[in-house]
């Protein structure tokens, strides 16, 4: 049997602007392929803070400069995030494994997660959004009922709600793609966050934490392993004091100490962490690996990596 493995890629996999993304997704594909040669049935997710940032404010100028176009809500750029981005992914880890002589279809299936309308973080909004506003926009942005936050001596940025996911809605379509042994790219940038109204979905102008919607996916797939790729080889705690620790292989309860602790702050590790206890306390013998793209394989084979059993 082969293992099941959800990854999860930060920014530094897939770069920012679109060369530098075409050429990121080159070494990342490697990365993957290395998984894939090592037996592994690979479900990809990733990041899209800068490129659905892109795609909004692209969006937003070109409808205010021709009457005839709207401005594009948060749910449409995600959308559109998740289709370039895996796009390039597809090409690059079809090719990366064909110079293996492996075969496999890469798929990237368009993703909508169910959020709770009355989740609290629709209340305290927190993903800034776009580019700076004047005065006069940031009004006008919130007559639409947005939020705007300013940031002194810069201007106003839209910030939106980071919900919790529910479920995810495309899960039957993934896992059939898994079952036939084929590589694919699902819930990119926490997918497309949306409110269920009966038989209706309505997208929610907010955000699924990228690393959370890692760690649902992973669960609804039955997974056995969640490997999120980040920044750093190994997680530390007490960063900049002489007591500076870096952790190997932690238990669940280990994890939970150090989160209240507060080592890993609000928007970093914390939800890197969140995502992985959630997803090993629904079943016993999974693991959940936090490392750098660049030292994944070394990881999954317990050379190197934080990993949370």
């Amino acid at each position: 049997m082969k293992k099941r493995a959800v990854l999860a890629l930060g920014h530094r996999a897939l770069g920012i602007t679109l060369p530098d993304q075409q050429k990121a997704v080159t070494k990342t594909a490697e990365a993957i392929a290395d998984l894939i040669e090592e037996g592994y049935q690979v479900a990809i997710t990733h990041s899209n803070a800068p490129q659905v940032g892109m795609i909004h404010t692209a969006m937003n100028e070109f409808g205010k400069e021709h009457q005839d176009y709207t401005a594009a809500p948060m749910s449409v750029c995600s959308a559109m995030s998740q289709g370039y981005i895996g796009y390039d992914l597809q090409k690059a880890i079809r090719e990366a494994l064909l110079n293996r002589g492996l075969y496999r279809t890469v798929s990237t299936v368009l993703t909508q997660v169910i959020v709770d309308p009355y989740d609290e973080a629709f209340y305290t909004p927190t993903k800034v959004l776009g580019r700076y506003l004047n005065a006069e926009e940031a009004a006008k942005e919130r007559k639409k009922g947005n939020y705007v936050v300013e940031e002194p001596g810069k201007g106003f940025r839209r910030i939106v709600a980071a919900p919790n996911p529910v479920a995810i809605v495309e899960i039957d379509a993934i896992k059939a793609l898994l079952d036939a042994d084929q590589v694919v790219i699902a819930a990119g940038g926490g997918g497309i966050p949306v409110l269920e109204q009966e038989h209706h979905l309505k997208g929610a102008s907010a955000v699924v934490e990228k690393d959370l919607a890692a760690g649902k996916l992973a669960e609804e797939t039955d997974a056995d392993e969640l490997i999120i790729l980040t920044s750093v080889e190994k997680v530390k705690i007490h960063m900049g004091t002489d007591r500076e620790e870096q952790l190997e292989e932690i238990s669940v309860e280990e994890a939970k100490g150090y989160m209240e602790e507060g080592h890993f702050g609000v928007y970093n590790m914390l939800p890197k962490f969140r995502a992985s206890i959630s997803f090993l306390e629904k079943r016993e013998g999974r693991r959940a690996i936090i490392t750098s793209f660049d030292h994944v394989k070394a990881a999954v084979q317990g050379k190197t990596g934080t990993r949370i059993l």
